[in-house]
């Protein structure tokens, strides 16, 4: 508080100081509420805007006032800026897909991914080495002071137990030799869904320090399951039961728009000191399991009882 030459103010100085000071915080709460995401006029990229989750993300950054480009193997319904076919599975896909987006970016957002409904070599493909080699491919167009976003899954919770495994396939960054890693491991690597998003987990980790480096942060979320066409090809793998028993925090499945708006808040400005984080997105099903409130084979009979 500004103060006079005998150390007070007069009464009359005062009200004007405090009259000044109140609508100065009015002024800032007031753009702090309007604006606290950040998005508007920003340039941002969504990686798998198809459909599901993906297609949520892109209409809602379009809504908060975005330029936003999407990429995606087939065309979102969404009325971007651009959109760009690419195929994870390729790295020539890659390369001519982030130099046909061009420009600087702001804002990456990967969403894509496969269930085990396809060939595992196809799944750890898709869901870490496209992943990571379309991410380092954006790296040099993006702003200092960016941020990426990538959705993992509550199948990758168990990253920090198996760090070996997953550091051996992660150092090979060859598609070709990656996947025949997979099919020479497949016995030791297990689920090839579960492998992909436990790399993506332990890649996003190791990554935020050096990228904090310009001042761009990462992080991902690890959904429980949604509502979306993909959820029958995890019932077809998982079973009903399994399905059921993750759904249970909340008795139901996640919304499209529900893993939407965290991945929004992970790259908005008003996360602007969130790195490194892989953040359950699950209504509270990933600490009950942790410190042991919820049982997760009890709940798995009980949903098969119910069925």
């Amino acid at each position: 508080m500004p103060c006079s030459s005998t150390g007070y103010l007069s009464r009359a100085r005062f009200s004007t100081w405090t009259a000044a000071w109140c609508c100065t915080t009015e002024r800032r709460t007031t753009t702090l509420a309007q604006d606290i995401l950040g998005y508007a006029g920003k340039r941002c990229v969504v990686m798998g805007c198809f459909s599901g989750t993906g297609e949520a993300l892109a209409r809602q950054l379009v809504a908060l006032g975005a330029e936003v480009h999407g990429a995606d193997i087939k065309r979102s319904p969404v009325e971007l800026t651009s959109f760009t076919t690419v195929d994870l599975k390729d790295p020539s896909s890659i390369a001519s897909g982030v130099a046909s987006i061009g420009g600087e970016i702001d804002a990456l957002f990967n969403v894509s991914g496969l269930p085990q409904t396809f060939p595992g070599e196809d799944v750890v493909t898709v869901n870490f080495l496209g992943i990571r080699a379309w991410t380092e491919a954006c790296l040099p167009r993006m702003r200092d002071g960016g941020a990426i976003v990538t959705v993992s899954s509550l199948a990758g919770m168990a990253w920090l137990t198996k760090q070996p495994l997953v550091r051996e396939f992660m150092a090979i960054t060859d598609f070709t030799a990656a996947r025949d890693w997979y099919t020479a491991n497949k016995d030791r690597a297990g689920d090839p869904y579960a492998l992909s998003k436990e790399a993506i987990n332990t890649w996003t980790q190791i990554s935020a320090p050096i990228l904090m480096e310009r001042g761009i942060r990462i992080n991902c979320t690890m959904p429980s399951p949604i509502d979306t066409p993909m959820l029958n090809d995890f019932k077809q793998i998982a079973g009903d039961a399994v399905l059921g028993a993750f759904a249970k925090a909340k008795g139901r499945y996640s919304t499209p728009e529900e893993q939407a708006l965290p991945l929004i808040l992970l790259n908005s400005d008003a996360a602007g000191f969130i790195s490194g984080v892989c953040l359950p997105v699950d209504a509270g099903l990933a600490g009950g399991l942790a410190t042991g409130v919820l049982d997760i084979q009890k709940m798995i009979a009980e949903a098969s009882a119910a069925a």
